[in-house]
């Protein structure tokens, strides 16, 4: 789980770096639930996991953090639409 959300939080890295192109930041309404999942996968890691091999969980969920909370703020800025 542990890779799969870190994986999962580098391809929504990459994304949120396309959407912050002008007139691409529509697909921040995209990007935002993606990342949402990504972190979800991330916590169920971090449960599932024994103690000494989180740290992939935990950069998945750090990782998918960010983005979720970039794509808000892109939002917010642009209106929703640019």
């Amino acid at each position: 789980m542990g890779l799969i959300s870190l994986l999962w939080g580098i391809v929504a890295l990459l994304w949120m770096i396309v959407a912050l192109i002008p007139l691409l930041g529509w697909g921040n309404w995209f990007l935002i639930p993606f990342a949402a999942v990504g972190a979800v996968i991330a916590a169920i890691g971090i449960l599932f996991t024994h103690v000494s091999k989180r740290g992939r969980a935990w950069t998945g969920l750090v990782l998918n953090g960010i983005v979720v909370v970039v794509g808000i703020v892109r939002l917010g800025l642009g209106g929703g639409i640019i």
